[in-house]
């Protein structure tokens, strides 16, 4: 019985502290643009630059 006065206390104020992270979230916009993320991967992106050519090496012929 002990064990249910002090854990239901916790299960309540974790609770608290989730709908208040979720609100806050709401609040600074984290969730006003759901699709854009998921559309960008489908957008190709421009050529990437070439990579420079490697310099030729001068031989050590003996």
């Amino acid at each position: 019985m002990n064990g249910i006065l002090f854990l239901i206390p916790i299960a309540l104020g974790l609770g608290l502290l989730a709908l208040l992270a979720f609100f806050w979230a709401v609040g600074r916009g984290q969730f006003d643009d759901l699709d854009g993320a998921a559309l960008r991967i489908l957008i190709e992106d421009a050529a990437p630059p070439a990579a420079p050519t490697p310099a030729a090496e001068p031989s050590h012929a003996p």
